[in-house]
Formats: structure tokens, C-alpha cells, sequence
């Protein structure tokens, strides 16, 4: 009986466990197989629905969103064939160079989204976009904790 238990208790931890992951950043997930023209019109009309863009604002959105979307897959493209290679995982200063030259690209798009929204827009964007930093991170930490526990 104890046995039974113990299974039983095992199976449905796994069960809630493998099906929260199901949900994990899906969106994301969703839009690999997407093209980058495709990735800048969901995000462009999701701003738009957020923000109240004006039509020109739009256009501007969108061409930052497009040459974002294109870089991000140029980036995806390049690590894949890294990987395919076989290389080993990439040193320090190659981690840093990475890192910076990331937030080098989130800053000057944050400038050009800066010259394009009203004050307004402009802070609800921010606020926006904290907050699903913030959240993305919380689930990733969640998720990664739940993978350590599990070994």
C-alpha cells in the first residue's frame, strides 16, 4: 500500500511538472519557424494595440522591428552551425564580447523607439517592457530551478 503511495504521489509530480513546461515560453517557441517579416508585423501590431500607434509610427516601428528580427536570426543561424561544428562552449571574453555587444544593440534600440513614441507611449513602453523582462526572467529561474531540483 505504501509502495502504491509513493508511485502514485512520484507520477503526479512528474505529470504537473513535464506539462508546466508545455507553457514555457511558448511564444517564443512559436515564432522560430516564423520569417523575420512576419516576427516585425505581430510585434508592430501588438505596439500597436498597446500604445495607440499612430500609422506612421507603425511604419517606423516596424522597419526597427524588421532589421531587429533579421539580426536575431542572423545571430540564431550563426550559433546553430557553431553548434552543428561541434565547437565547445565559448570562453569568457567571447561570453562578454556577446553580452555587450547585446546591450550595445537594446540601447540604440531603445533610442530609436525613444525618437518615435510620444513621452507618453514612450513610458508605458518602458513600463511594458520591464515588466516582461522581469517576468521572462522569473520563469526562466523558475524553470531552471525545477530542472536542478529534478536531478
Amino acid at each position: 500500500m505504501k509502495k502504491v503511495l509513493v508511485t502514485t504521489v512520484l507520477l503526479i509530480g512528474m505529470m504537473g511538472y513535464s506539462q508546466r513546461g508545455e507553457h514555457y515560453n511558448s511564444e517564443q517557441r512559436g515564432m522560430k519557424d516564423m520569417s523575420p517579416e512576419q516576427i516585425a508585423i505581430l510585434k508592430t501590431k501588438k505596439m500597436t494595440l498597446a500604445l495607440d500607434l499612430s500609422t506612421a509610427q507603425q511604419k517606423e516601428i516596424q522597419k526597427l522591428n524588421l532589421e531587429s528580427a533579421k539580426e536575431r536570426q542572423a545571430l540564431m543561424l550563426e550559433r546553430n552551425l557553431e553548434k552543428e561544428e561541434g565547437r565547445s562552449r565559448p570562453s569568457a571574453d567571447e561570453r562578454f564580447e556577446y553580452q555587450n555587444e547585446k546591450l550595445d544593440r537594446m540601447i540604440a534600440q531603445k533610442v530609436k523607439i525613444k525618437q518615435i513614441l510620444t513621452e507618453e507611449q514612450f513610458q508605458k513602453w518602458e513600463r511594458f517592457h520591464q515588466h516582461h523582462r522581469n517576468h521572462r526572467k522569473g520563469n526562466k529561474k523558475e524553470h531552471d530551478s525545477g530542472r536542478r531540483h529534478s536531478k
